[in-house]
């Protein structure tokens, strides 16, 4: 592409002179945003998205492509069709909605596409040069608006379109359908209009996008299309799925640039206008830019690290990057009910998020995470649940358990402040014992059996998964319940917590190692083992196996450990896990995993198993994610564990790993900081293993510490070495069978 790239620039002159101040404009912007890589993830099913967006901005801005099958997403191989304002990041199936696409020669509405090159991102920014037309495509965002700014190489007819319909089609029940909409021109500079649409991968309800797009620059002409049909008229309306959409129309000089901004709202025409109007008053790119850069910086300093590489920088903030892409700010645009409350969407899903990237957020997005749970609660105001999944505005797909239960808890045991509570208990109250009209959307499935006998009896779909995930929900109910003081509650769902072990069978054998989950029909029988290595939605577990589902409970990991036959049994265990190939770095339910040697007394072991995966797992590659980032819930759990601890997600405690870097800052907030320093480090990793720790100056012998160690800042330090010590090895993390439990010792 460079003959394309240099003569383009020779054609330009000044225009391009005045665009290059881009990369200076970066380095003003900040070290983080320098730091990442957006095409990390891109590839190998990372699914990342790729565009100008702002930290959990609504607008996400970036390229749809032509050629990447009937999969939703980014892929460095494939042509541009255009570029949509709705995303998803880390997942597909949704979205992609509102499409731009500059094209010059005749106008052929329906075959626009050009082929990429010289492909630029950054936080906050997209570039890459249409080599089918010769034109410069350049993208950023505020929250609610997209802002374009196409340059064109050569001078002659030149468009820029609007499109309502959709790429993908197909005819699955995950499928996304355009349902049709209208599209008007206001005036060669205007056009507006709104798009429905139905369904995608949470089966939702229908949804509109309205759209208000202004040009810098009027149009010779204005032209509409409906189908494969032009027309001069300036309106156009479709009920059905067929392509609707309207062109400004051009004279082009030679290196001209023509810019748009276009606001994107859920609940009207005025509100988009609005939208535009106040987010993005003039028409200076290059300050909008910054301003997305600056955001971003911001976010991403909330964390400093110190002693990686260039490369080790960019895996890093990237991760902190695609943690803060979703859900997303729609507050201001909910077209379901008024609130005065944040109103956040594209939780997809927190099922993938609870194990890490809600606790992340609570440490370095505190204000953040606290309105993501006050939405939540909200949800379950006017919705009649919390969602595990809510994307375009509809609840679906619940995957296990009703996991919005974890973050309200890991919000109130770590102490986050402005969230009404008592609501909120009321509302997991609601996930425990109201059977949902369609399980699949919300709430509960197999509550019937489930709190009669105390796990979800066969046939029901998930039944393995589910069991364990709601036992583990029902420990956080019991959380809240006791620190709300409600002692019923309390005592009633700390017995539910227990559940798990309703399906072990300590009869089963499977590869040398006893003791199991099993499917149970609701006489109290089994049924025959569940083998299949990842199953879905009708299946006993969800996207995991036996080996999975038969280690989650981290709300007992001490009575787990027993029941596997004590410490050197359970390591026997693990390391069957990993050596046979049955644990999955590419997916959420084993996240928690490699640390589970701690309650064995074993970290020596858990180092291994972690420094081995963020090794082989995770690079500064377009392949550099291992599996679907799910709404940053891989990137987070790398983050986790790159800074040498881990969160057990709804409970206070954090898990000590070992570290990446030599020294990490993490910006609590309010002045407050908490630090890690690693002694002895050594970037190869072979000093890999605690021999000694202090937290806040105090002498640390466990591998663990509470949330309330660090609330007010703090530093952790330890001391590395080559070799495993006994450091940590004899006093494991909590538990509920422990002697001392006690559910409100926070």
């Amino acid at each position: 592409m460079k003959p394309f790239v240099s003569s383009m620039r020779r054609a330009l002159g000044l225009a391009i002179a005045c665009m290059a101040i881009g990369a200076p404009l970066m380095a003003q912007a900040g070290e983080h945003v320098a730091d990442v890589n957006p095409f990390i993830g891109e590839d190998w099913y990372g699914e990342v998205f790729v565009g100008a967006s702002v930290p959990f901005g609504m607008v996400k801005l970036g390229p749809d492509l032509h050629g990447y099958g009937n999969r939703k997403g980014f892929q460095s191989t494939g042509e541009v069709r255009g570029f949509t304002h709705l995303h998803l990041s880390g997942g597909s199936g949704k979205y992609d909605n509102i499409r731009v696409a500059p094209s010059t020669g005749e106008l052929q509405p329906t075959d626009i596409h050009s082929p990429r090159g010289d492909e630029q991102a950054s936080p906050g920014y997209y570039a890459t040069d249409l080599t089918r037309y010769r034109v410069k495509a350049e993208l950023t965002a505020t929250r609610r608006t997209g802002m374009h700014r196409y340059t064109f190489a050569d001078a002659g007819e030149a468009h820029i379109t609007m499109d309502l319909d959709l790429l993908g089609k197909g005819t699955g029940p995950e499928t996304q359908r355009f349902l049709g909409g209208e599209i008007k021109v206001v005036s060669p500079n205007e056009i507006v209009g709104v798009g429905r649409y139905i369904g995608g991968w949470n089966e939702g309800a229908e949804y509109y996008v309205y759209f208000d797009m202004v040009t810098d620059t009027p149009a010779n002409a204005t032209r509409t299309w409906l189908g494969k049909q032009l027309s001069d008229a300036q309106q156009a309306h479709s009920d059905i799925d067929q392509p609707l959409g309207a062109s400004l129309d051009y004279q082009v000089k030679a290196g001209q640039a023509i810019q748009a901004k276009v606001g994107i709202s859920f609940v009207s025409g005025a509100q988009a206008h609005q939208n535009v109007v106040q987010e993005i008053a003039g028409w200076n790119f290059d300050a909008v830019r910054q301003a997305a850069a600056a955001q971003w910086n911001q976010a991403l300093g909330r964390i400093e690290i110190q002693g990686a590489n260039d490369a080790e920088r960019r895996v890093f903030y990237t991760a902190l990057f695609h943690t803060m892409m979703m859900p997303s700010d729609h507050t201001g645009e909910n077209p379901k009910w008024t609130s005065s409350e944040p109103y956040y969407d594209d939780f997809q899903a927190i099922w993938d998020t609870f194990r890490s990237q809600g606790p992340l957020l609570t440490l370095i997005a505190p204000d953040r995470q606290r309105d993501i749970v006050r939405s939540l609660i909200d949800t379950y105001r006017h919705a009649g649940y919390m969602p595990d999944a809510r994307v375009g505005n509809d609840n679906g797909r619940t995957q296990g358990g009703s996991n919005a239960d974890v973050l309200v808890a890991d919000a109130y045991v770590k102490g986050l402040k402005g969230i009404d509570y008592a609501t909120a208990f009321k509302a997991m109250l609601k996930d425990a014992t109201v059977p949902p009209a369609d399980a699949r959307k919300e709430g509960r499935g197999g509550l019937d059996t489930y709190n009669t006998l105390g796990y979800v009896a066969q046939p029901t779909e998930r039944a393995g998964s589910r069991t364990v995930e709601y036992a583990y929900d029902d420990f956080t109910i019991a959380e809240l319940a006791c620190g709300l003081g409600h002692a019923k509650e309390a005592r009633l769902y700390t017995q539910h917590a227990g559940n798990w072990a309703n399906l072990w069978d300590a009869t089963q054998v499977q590869e040398g190692v006893s003791g199991f989950l099993r499917p149970r029909n609701a006489d109290g029988s089994w049924a025959p083992q569940y083998l299949v290595r990842r199953g879905t939605w009708p299946d006993f577990y969800y996207e995991g196996d036996l080996w999975t589902y038969s280690l989650y409970a981290p709300q007992d990991m001490r009575k787990l450990v027993a029941m596997s036959g004590g410490n050197e049994a359970f390591v026997k265990r693990l390391d069957a896990t990993f050596d046979n190939l049955h644990f999955d770095v590419t997916n959420e339910p084993g996240f928690l995993i490699p640390d589970l040697y701690l309650w064995a007394g074993r970290p020596d072991r858990a180092v291994d198993r972690i420094v081995t995966f963020l090794q082989k797992a995770f690079k500064d590659t377009r392949g550099g994610i291992p599996g679907n980032d799910d709404s940053g819930a891989m990137s987070s759990w790398y983050a986790f564990q790159s800074m040498g601890f881990y969160p057990s997600p709804g409970q206070d405690v954090y898990l000590i790993g070992t570290p990446s870097f030599q020294h990490v800052d993490i910006d609590l907030g309010q002045g407050k900081t908490f630090t890690i320093v690693a002694e002895n480090f050594t970037r190869d990793r072979v000093n890999r293993y605690v021999q000694s720790a202090t937290l806040n100056g105090e002498p640390l012998g466990k591998a663990w510490f509470r949330h309330g160690d660090i609330a007010n800042g703090g530093t952790l330090t330890l001391v590395m070495g080559p070799s495993p010590s006994r450091w940590g090895t004899t006093t494991p993390p909590p538990s509920m069978s422990d002697p001392d439990f006690a559910l409100c010792k926070h």
